[in-house]
């Protein structure tokens, strides 16, 4: 109903209204050339490359790609809320295929699924997944989508729709930003980073000696040498996330249908010690942030690390789609960031 006030500035009645959600539905599947032209022909190596020029050519497929009417950019944002998980997932099986000589198979969504219960039936041969697997990714997916307009890829978004270009323009820009590892690929550090952990101690239940390897780590002496502790702190929450509250009681439960109680025990007591060890360093609180649980919940539900970030992409779009209509009604200036040469 809110979404039909604004694109008609009137109340619909039930039969407009479940006419107006008959055509929401149909953004769910893409035009039925663009896999095959766009995607299966010409895969690529990296997912979020393969993310960003599916999007750029959605482009051609949008009878009006160019209107930034508020009613128009509402359109094509629900159109593309509904479709990046199909063009992360089609992208990631084209890789399998063509790169990794995997079978190709290409599920088709369901209309009667929600978006995290058709990302893991489109992405699984058998198409099958638990409640509490369905459950949790949406949890994951709703936490990830909005953090302000500061983070590097909203901001990013806002720059660019500052302009007056089209929607795919302005995404696909987001994309390019949250392909870098320092904004996109924190979970992925993490799940890195504890896989070294654990090849070096085990699921080890001795605090002391967690808190020496995590010493190493802050002295550069171990891992990648950078001297992080990934998934530990935020620019922003600094005394608490409540993201990975929120992450880490979900997925305990689901650690204890998958059987992996011990591995969940042994991140929730890396965090701990983490805590000490960075305090004793740094002199300042910090806890974990939503990356530190997001990239084991991943894991356990046996998603490809190839994902992780496209996955970030598939919940972050509402937040860009949120500020980009922010901005067009703003109708301000172009944005021209400061910048001194020193």
């Amino acid at each position: 109903e809110s979404v039909y006030l604004l694109l008609t500035s009137r109340l619909p009645t039930r039969e407009e209204l479940d006419a107006f959600k008959a055509t929401l539905s149909d953004y769910r599947n893409l035009p039925s050339s663009f896999v095959r032209d766009m995607i299966l022909k010409a895969p690529g190596k990296n997912m979020m490359n393969i993310l960003s020029r599916s999007v750029l050519a959605l482009y051609a497929y949008d009878e009006n790609p160019d209107d930034i009417s508020i009613p128009n950019v509402m359109r094509q944002s629900i159109a593309l809320i509904s479709q990046f998980p199909l063009l992360a997932v089609y992208g990631y099986q084209s890789y399998q295929h063509y790169h990794n000589g995997k079978s190709l198979f290409i599920h088709y969504p369901k209309s009667e699924l929600d978006t995290a219960e058709n990302l893991l039936y489109i992405l699984r041969e058998d198409g099958k997944f638990t409640k509490k697997e369905a459950e949790l990714l949406d949890l994951a997916l709703v936490l990830h989508m909005e953090h302000g307009g500061g983070n590097n890829s909203t901001f990013t978004n806002v720059v660019i729709s500052s302009t007056g270009t089209d929607l795919y323009s302005a995404m696909a820009g987001s994309v390019g930003a949250l392909k870098g590892p320092r904004h996109g690929g924190a979970n992925i550090a993490v799940v890195e980073m504890m896989k070294a952990v654990i090849n070096e101690i085990g699921y080890s239940e001795d605090e002391e000696v967690i808190k020496a390897l995590i010493e190493r780590i802050v002295k550069k002496d171990f891992y990648d040498k950078k001297g992080l502790v990934y998934g530990m702190g935020h620019a922003v929450y600094t005394l608490s996330d409540p993201r990975s509250l929120l992450l880490q009681e979900k997925a305990k439960e689901l650690a204890k249908e998958k059987g992996m109680e011990k591995e969940f025990a042994f991140y929730q007591r890396f965090e701990k010690c983490a805590k000490e060890v960075l305090w004793q360093y740094k002199h300042k609180h910090v806890s974990s942030n939503i990356d530190f649980y997001s990239g084991f919940v991943y894991t356990m539900l046996k998603l490809p690390i190839e994902i992780f970030t496209p996955i970030f992409a598939i919940s972050r779009i509402s937040g860009w789609s949120a500020h980009r209509i922010e901005e067009l009604v703003g109708r301000g200036k172009i944005m021209r960031p400061a910048y001194m040469n020193i």
